[in-house]
C-alpha cells in the first residue's frame, strides 16, 4: 500500500518543489497571509477536496474521508513568513520587500498539499478521516493555532502529527523527542524612568542608560544562580533602546526581552526574577520603572505513545538514514496548544543543504533548505498518518 503511496509522491515531487518556490516568491507575514490562505484553499477546491477556509483567522482545513472506517488523523503545516529581507541569490528570492520564508513554513505547506492531493487520490486506501489544517500566524504571538482550534480544527480528532523543517541536520534524518522538546517563548519589557541631563553634569542626574546596563548584566545571574542547575531555562534581552544626542544622559531606557523554559514552575520563577532584578537595581539607582511580562506559546510536550509510534515507522521511511533523539530546542512553537487538546507529537526532518556555503540557520537573511527534504516529511507524515490508523483499527499493529 506505502509502495503506492510512496511512488505517487516522488511522481508529484516537481510540483511540490514548484509550489515551494512559488510560496517563496510570494511570502506573507502573520495575520496578513490573504493571499497565501486563497492560493491553498483554491489548490484544494481544484481537486475537490472539502476544505473550510477563515478557520480562527486565516487558518485553511480540508478534510479527506476514506473509503473505509477508522480513526481521525490531523497533520499540521504553517504558512506565514517573517520580517526579513531575502538575501539569497536564487531564482526564486522573495519578490516582496522586507518579508521572506526563513524559516521553512513555505516547505510546510507544499509538502502538505501535495500529500493531501496523493491521499485524496488514494482514499480508498484510507481507514478513516484525515484533517489537513494550514496554520497561519505561527511565528508571532498570539499565533494562529489557538484560534484555530477555539473554531474547531481539532473537532473529533484522535490524533496529530507535524513536522518542521529542520536545516541544521542534515537531509535524511529524522529528530524526535518524548515529552517536551521546544520551550515556552515569553517576552518581557522593562522601561526605566531616571533622570535626564547634561552629559557634562552626570552629578544630577539618574542615567537610564547606566541603569539598564547594570539590569542587563544583572539578568544573566538569574539561570546561573536561581533556577536549579538540573532544568533548562534563557534569559535574554534583544533590544536596548535610549536614543539621544551623544551629550546627553538619558532620561528612559527601554529594554525588550525573551524568557524560554520548559517547566510550569520555571516559567513561574523568572517572571518573579526578572521583576525583581529590575526593582532592586532601580531602586538602588533611586529610579521608578515599568515591567511588562506577555506569556507566549507553551513548551510543546510530546505525547510518549505517539511519539514512539512516529520513532518506528520513520526508520521505515525511504530517503531516512538515521532516526535520533532531537535536544531540547529553546525555540518556541503553537504547536504546542494542539498538543494540548489532542495526542500527538512533533518532530523534526532534516533539511540542511548540501552546499556548506548555502548553510544558515533559521531566521536568517539567507536562509534556504534542501528540497529533497520536502519528499521524506511528505513519507514520513504519509506513514504516520495510515499506518496509525491500520494499528488503530486491527487488533495487532500492521507493518506496511
Amino acid at each position: 500500500m506505502l509502495d503506492q503511496l510512496w511512488s505517487s509522491l516522488d511522481a508529484h515531487y516537481s510540483e511540490m518543489v514548484e509550489i515551494r518556490r512559488f510560496l517563496h516568491m510570494h511570502p506573507e507575514l502573520s495575520f496578513q497571509e490573504v493571499n497565501t490562505a486563497s492560493y491553498i484553499e483554491n489548490y484544494y477546491k481544484k481537486l475537490g477536496i472539502p476544505v473550510r477556509s477563515n478557520v480562527g483567522g486565516n487558518g485553511v482545513v480540508a478534510t479527506i474521508k476514506g473509503d473505509l472506517p477508522g480513526p481521525t488523523v490531523a497533520l499540521r503545516a504553517d504558512f506565514d513568513a517573517l520580517p526579513i529581507q531575502d538575501e539569497k541569490d536564487v531564482d526564486y528570492k522573495s519578490t516582496v520587500p522586507g518579508v521572506m520564508h526563513a524559516c521553512g513554513h513555505d516547505g510546510h505547506t507544499a509538502t502538505l498539499l501535495v500529500l493531501a492531493m496523493v491521499l485524496h487520490n488514494n482514499r480508498h486506501l484510507i481507514n478513516g478521516k484525515i484533517i489537513l489544517i494550514h496554520q497561519h500566524a505561527e511565528e508571532y504571538a498570539p499565533g494562529g493555532a489557538l484560534s484555530m482550534i477555539e473554531d474547531g480544527c481539532l473537532e473529533d480528532v484522535d490524533v496529530i502529527f507535524g513536522t518542521h523543517l529542520w536545516a541544521t541536520e542534515p537531509v535524511g534524518k529524522i529528530q524526535y523527542r518524548v515529552g517536551p522538546i521546544m520551550a515556552a517563548a515569553d517576552r518581557f519589557e522593562i522601561t526605566v524612568h531616571g533622570k535626564g541631563g547634561h552629559g557634562a553634569q552626570p552629578h544630577k542626574t539618574k542615567d537610564a542608560i547606566l541603569i539598564g546596563s547594570q539590569i542587563v548584566t544583572s539578568l544573566q545571574q538569574i539561570v546561573s544562580r536561581k533556577i536549579d542547575p538540573t532544568h533548562s531555562a534563557v534569559v535574554t534581552v534583544g533590544s536596548f533602546v535610549a536614543e539621544n544626542a551623544f551629550n546627553i544622559i538619558a532620561n528612559s531606557a527601554k529594554l525588550i526581552g525573551t524568557a524560554r523554559s520548559f517547566e510550569e514552575e520555571v516559567r513561574k520563577q523568572l517572571e518573579q526574577e526578572i521583576e525583581q532584578v529590575v526593582k532592586g537595581t532601580c531602586l538602588m539607582n533611586g529610579a521608578a520603572y515599568d515591567y511588562l511580562y506577555y506569556r507566549g506559546y507553551p513548551a510543546v510536550v510530546n505525547h510518549q505513545a505517539e511519539t514512539e509510534f512516529l520513532k518506528n515507522i520513520a526508520e521505515k521511511v525511504p530517503g531516512v538514514y538515521e532516526v535520533e533523539e532531537s535536544p531540547l530546542q529553546m525555540g518556541g512553537e503553537d504547536f504546542a496548544y494542539y498538543l494540548q487538546h489532542v495526542k500527538g507529537t512533533f518532530f523534526f526532518t532534516g533539511a540542511m543543504p548540501a552546499k556548506k556555503e548555502a548553510a544558515y540557520p533559521h531566521h536568517h537573511p539567507k536562509f534556504d533548505i534542501d528540497e529533497k527534504a520536502l519528499l521524506i516529511a511528505a513519507k514520513t507524515l504519509c506513514k504516520a498518518a495510515i499506518q496509525y490508523q491500520l494499528d488503530s483499527v486491527s487488533d495487532q499493529p500492521i507493518s506496511i
